[in-house]
């Protein structure tokens, strides 16, 4: 059946709607990273393009901040993040979907329930617990409470589940262990979602705000949207600044994403084992 007009036309209007609301914001704070101090931001109607382009702003940020040493602090959590993640949700959600022992429902009911807790809600728990480590103040501290996430499990488990069982039962006939079945069988089927892992991981860890404000004290260990945080002043500010900062910290997500994009997608609809 042919769509009519009036729907196709409602289709991309809505559509067109939807990226302007997303990405419109960050080409507007793009735009104002380009434009000098000689041109009005404010003018009516907004003008996106900058007609004197100019990449001073983003010279004065490194001026004012340390930008490069923060940035290099929050590419360490992400990384770590990522690492963790990826090993400690594939190995947990392995257990959940194959393996079976006492209080497995039980475990992804908890893990289902760490969900709906609220981060705010835990972070003076999480606080006294990396003092008593005497961990406060380092980079370990900010990498911890995020290095397995309860949603990335279930999305492993998920995975896992979705692959036949038929696979694992002949390689358990060929006197494959519980380790080789993993590495060997799960693992290769499911290299989508721990696309997918890696990539949440890293986008939580990078933009990451509340958690190392808390914990860390010392300039020298700031992440990168801590940092960013000296560029508003107590009284005044200048969003020129602001926004070649807001640039810096999004533009290594936007390159991340635009190169793996066609795995993260893969993943979200990842359970078919390809003959």
């Amino acid at each position: 059946m042919r769509t009519p007009t009036w729907e196709k036309v409602l289709r991309y209007t809505l559509m067109l709607a939807v990226l302007a609301l997303s990405v419109g914001p960050f080409l507007w704070q793009l735009s104002t990273s380009f434009k000098g101090t000689t041109e009005d931001i404010y003018t009516t109607p907004p003008r996106l393009m900058p007609r004197h382009p100019t990449t001073h702003n983003y010279a004065e940020v490194a001026d004012i901040i340390p930008v490069w040493d923060y940035a290099l602090n929050s590419l360490k959590v992400a990384l770590a993040s990522v690492v963790t993640n990826v090993t400690g949700a594939s190995l947990a959600g392995y257990a959940l979907a194959r393996l079976r022992f006492a209080g497995r429902r039980a475990a992804t009911l908890v893990f289902v329930a760490a969900l709906l807790v609220p981060v705010e809600s835990v972070v003076i728990a999480q606080f006294t617990l990396m003092r008593q480590l005497h961990l406060n103040n380092t980079l370990t501290a900010v990498v911890l409470p995020g290095s397995i996430g309860a949603l990335n499990v279930l999305l492993m488990r998920g995975a896992f589940a979705a692959v036949p069982r038929e696979l694992e039962e002949a390689a358990v006939i060929d006197g494959a262990t519980v380790w080789q079945r993993f590495t060997r069988i799960g693992l290769p089927a499911v290299r989508g979602t721990l696309a997918v892992v890696a990539i949440f991981s890293f986008m939580g860890a990078w933009d990451d705000f509340l958690w190392p404000l808390i914990v860390l004290s010392d300039p020298r260990h700031f992440t990168l949207t801590v940092g960013l945080n000296f560029l508003h002043g107590t009284f005044t500010q200048n969003p020129r600044l602001v926004a070649a900062g807001t640039v810096i910290a999004v533009a290594p997500l936007v390159v991340m994403f635009a190169c793996l994009q066609r795995y993260f997608f893969r993943g979200v609809g990842e359970g078919a084992v390809k003959g």
